[in-house]
């Protein structure tokens, strides 16, 4: 039986060190699906990719997926650790989608999530701690992000808060909230 583990905090709190992490503790090859995708003319982007390079084993393949997730997992083999970083930045590639195919989308993932054999251990950003945005994109990103983090959260074990320099066990220290239908 696969593993699916969510790992979810604030900006800069280790989320992705942590999910590395537990990559390695799997022994199994590992694939990276980098979410994000190089654009040359943001200097500052290209360090923050590269600082992941830098610090990722030299024998894990890595692949770019900015938008076909769900298809990319469904090709996963068994015998291997998918480290998925990050559900924000896959979101927001995805922002021009109408709502209602999000929320296909957003379905399709989780459908395929439940199906693969390979481990898969997700990364994704806490957004809404803060204030509500005042632009419409930022509250649809927000929702949207947070919509999600919480539907996969029902069917990850376990479920991680890496925040303050800390990694918390949600899974052990909670309870989960009843999920209804998406988009509801």
């Amino acid at each position: 039986m696969n593993q699916i583990i969510l790992v979810t905090g604030p900006a800069r709190s280790g989320k992705s060190e942590w999910a590395e992490a537990l990559a390695i503790q799997s022994h199994k090859s590992v694939v990276y699906i980098a979410t994000a995708t190089h654009d040359s003319d943001d200097q500052e982007w290209q360090q923050r990719i590269q600082q992941h390079q830098q610090r990722r084993p030299q024998d894990w393949t890595t692949l770019e997926v900015p938008m076909q997730l769900s298809a990319t997992l469904a090709q996963m083999q068994p015998n291997t650790c998918v480290l998925v970083d990050s559900l924000g930045t896959w979101v927001a590639n995805l922002l021009s989608q109408e709502e209602a195919m999000w929320e296909n989308t957003m379905q399709e993932l989780l459908e395929t999530v439940q199906l693969v054999a390979a481990d898969m251990i997700f990364v994704a950003e806490e957004t809404g701690w803060g204030i509500v945005p005042a632009y419409p994109m930022g509250r649809t990103f927000r929702d949207r992000l947070g919509g999600l983090i919480r539907y996969l959260g029902s069917i990850c074990e376990p479920v991680y808060l890496v925040t303050g320099g800390h990694v918390l066990n949600l899974s052990l220290l909670g309870s989960p909230l009843p999920v209804g239908k998406i988009g509801v």
